[in-house]
């Protein structure tokens, strides 16, 4: 079978791209190494609840934001099971014992941080204006057309996130508060630019939202889409071989013997990775060099407990904890002994959710090196002594988690943790980077990657191309689509479709 495009990678950026070009009536098929489609939007179960792997909270679903506008152009928007919260978030700061409940919305945000901080009141409404200018000046995330010239930038666009902040806001206490959203892009102070701080922040200010019982049905959703119009969707069969002439690709090669061909071809997985399965010389050598020089966002241990019934009350939002002010971009770099200086922590709801939470999931940045003496391992053999320190890590955080809910080893009824090298091998993204490649203000360049190649029918998706995430890889998704339809041409369908 010739199809036009075959898509390697069945995870949110192969399945957006494939979900955009089949409905264009492009014939598509995804390849995916593993059983389950989705990568981030995998859905596991564990003692009997079932446990999302990577998409526990999501922006852009308010009605009108770009996420909603995209999944209603899709045909998908009514029947996903998504909820929104309550509020933005409550940040808890150990060292004073403050609890800071954050209201969703630009005006009720302001207010409410406000109320904590009325020395900073005008100070905060010019922070927040400074956030959505900067969206402004990424024409995809309002879905708005992009032209063929070179876009130019304020020049805040590409200071440090970090340095932003300290550039509207004087209290230091409240500089940190406003980097809370730190664990959702890896962000390093002095590197990450504040335009990737503001994507991000202006998505949940609107309005943040949750998937109720699991996120694997979107990816399902959206393999229904390819499927319903024509494409099909291969799950556990890994691409083993990529066959090239003269810098074009001519097939596939499956690990159950399948050999596929295509027009374009699009990676919808780590460069990195995808450099290996091409033949020498493919891309080259300087680029493949490129690709290993730039940096990578950090991983995460994450620790997933379910409730003995009627005991833990649900709580509607996303929460943080931190040790101490000044911290909130420290997490990565946290010595063993004083680890977790903060985490962040929500109870997933589940369809009829009541007063009682049925689970809990706790997310603490780690860096890779902590697990690099298992890094020769395999899920389920590791061996004893990593066992051991998943153990006594479960502790750390479980002792933690005592001085907020004094109660909680009570009714704990059981608990799991999951690891950087777990991110490494169910996403199959190098050292187990949570968000891909690394954004920095001081090399925009160096971590950029666009979406066309060197190779002329092979196109990238993904998170390392452009932004991450459950915003910014649908939007890169339509980037990679509209390689093949035209500039702007999807974008004008999603505004006329959506337009209310």
């Amino acid at each position: 079978m010739q199809n036009d495009v075959i898509i390697i990678g069945g995870g949110l950026g192969g399945l957006f791209t494939g979900a955009l070009l089949a409905r264009e009536g492009r014939s598509v098929t995804i390849v995916e190494k593993n059983a389950a489609i989705g990568g981030g939007l995998q859905s596991f179960h564990r003692f009997g609840s079932t446990f999302d792997t990577g998409m526990h909270t999501l922006g852009g679903f308010n009605h009108g934001d770009n996420l909603d506008r995209i999944c209603r152009y899709l045909g998908i928007r009514d029947q996903l099971h998504i909820k929104p919260d309550d509020c933005l978030t409550q940040i808890t700061n150990a060292s004073d014992g403050v609890t800071y409940h954050i209201e969703y919305g630009r005006e009720n945000f302001v207010k409410s941080l406000a109320g904590y901080f009325p020395h900073e009141a005008d100070n905060l409404k010019r922070y927040v204006d400074t956030l959505y200018r900067l969206t402004d000046e990424v024409p995809i995330f309002h879905l708005r057309d992009t032209e063929d010239y070179i876009l130019t930038h304020s020049p805040e666009f590409l200071m440090a996130a970090d340095e932003l902040i300290a550039a509207y806001i004087a209290d230091e206490r409240l500089r940190d508060l406003l980097a809370f959203m730190n664990p959702m892009y890896g962000g390093v102070a002095g590197h990450t630019p504040a335009y990737v701080h503001a994507l991000i922040n202006v998505l949940y200010i609107n309005r943040p939202f949750r998937f109720v019982d699991d996120s694997a049905h979107l990816a399902h959703l959206l393999a229904d889409v390819v499927k319903q119009n024509g494409g099909q969707i291969l799950s556990g069969e890994e691409v083993t071989q990529i066959e090239a002439e003269d810098r074009h690709l001519t097939a596939v090669c499956t690990s159950r013997g399948k050999r596929l061909t295509a027009n374009t071809y699009i990676g919808a997985i780590h460069p990195l990775t995808l450099c290996r399965m091409l033949p020498p010389g493919t891309w080259p050598p300087a680029y493949r060099k490129r690709l290993e020089q730039i940096a990578l966002t950090n991983s995460a241990f994450t620790i997933y407990i379910t409730f003995k019934p009627k005991t833990f009350p649900y709580i509607d939002h996303t929460c943080y904890w931190q040790a101490d002010y000044g911290l909130m971009w420290q997490h990565a770099t946290t010595p063993q002994s004083l680890w977790p200086q903060g985490f962040m922590y929500f109870t997933p709801p589940v369809k009829g959710q009541g007063q009682w939470a049925e689970k809990m999931v706790v997310n603490c940045v780690m860096d890779f090196k902590e697990t690099e003496k298992w890094s020769h391992t395999l899920t389920h053999h590791r061996g004893e002594d990593y066992e051991r320190w998943k153990t006594q890590r479960i502790e750390a955080v479980v002792e933690q988690l005592t001085r907020l809910y004094p109660n909680i080893k009570d009714q704990i009824a059981q608990i799991g943790a999951s690891s950087p090298l777990t991110i490494r091998d169910y996403y199959h993204t190098p050292r187990g980077a949570l968000f891909g490649y690394a954004k920095d203000c001081h090399q925009p360049a160096l971590s950029y990657l666009p979406v066309r190649t060197k190779v002329d029918n092979l196109l990238l998706t993904g998170q390392n191309i452009n932004l991450h995430g459950i915003c910014g890889v649908p939007l890169t998704a339509i980037v990679t689509a509209e390689a093949l339809t035209g500039r702007n041409h999807i974008v004008r369908k999603i505004r006329e479709a959506t337009d209310d």
